[in-house]
């Protein structure tokens, strides 16, 4: 049964949000959980979110190349992101979600990731000083921390679809 509001609390709401749209306060990062860690991916490099569909594997591929899903009747390359960074494999199924990556980056691939966090704004973190000490692979754009003092990494999502390791989801032949 839909929760029922008063007609202020809607109306402060609506001004609160209304106020929000005009001072730039928007929500352009979309929090998302893999390999127990979490990251912000930019709305702009996101297509959809979804739940995971059906994936088909695909012979002689890597670990972390899940397979192939069709999306509203385009096949995406399927990889899971936590398998990608060598933690264990996320299970497609329940808060599991697929983030199809952006058609403008000219790849038909999705990240495979445990769960969403929701939408954030950028004024809801900080920079982590400490994170400058661990090496991070190149499509790290930086760690920040929230309000809880946890932990963010940012994906910059064209350096990872374009690094080797994860354009060869082929294994190796010998």
């Amino acid at each position: 049964m839909a929760r029922r509001i008063s007609l202020r609390e809607f109306q402060e709401n609506l001004v609160k949000r209304l106020a929000e749209a005009r001072t730039g306060d928007r929500r352009s990062l979309l929090g998302v959980e893999a390999g127990g860690k979490r990251w912000l991916v930019e709305l702009t490099d996101t297509g959809e979110i979804l739940p995971v569909p059906p994936i088909s594997p695909v012979p002689l591929t890597r670990d972390w190349f899940r397979g192939i899903a069709n999306v509203r009747g385009t096949l995406y390359g399927i990889v899971d992101f936590a398998a990608f960074h060598g933690e264990s494999g996320i299970l497609p199924a329940g808060l599991a979600r697929l983030l199809v990556i952006h058609g403008r980056h000219g790849v038909n691939s999705a990240l495979l990731f445990a769960r969403t966090s929701g939408l954030h704004s950028p004024d809801e973190f900080e920079p982590d000083e400490d994170a400058d000490t661990e090496p991070q692979p190149p499509w790290v754009a930086g760690a920040v921390r929230d309000l809880q003092n946890r932990v963010w990494l940012r994906l910059d999502m064209k350096k990872l679809i374009t690094q080797p390791e994860f354009l060869e989801a082929g294994l190796a032949r010998s």
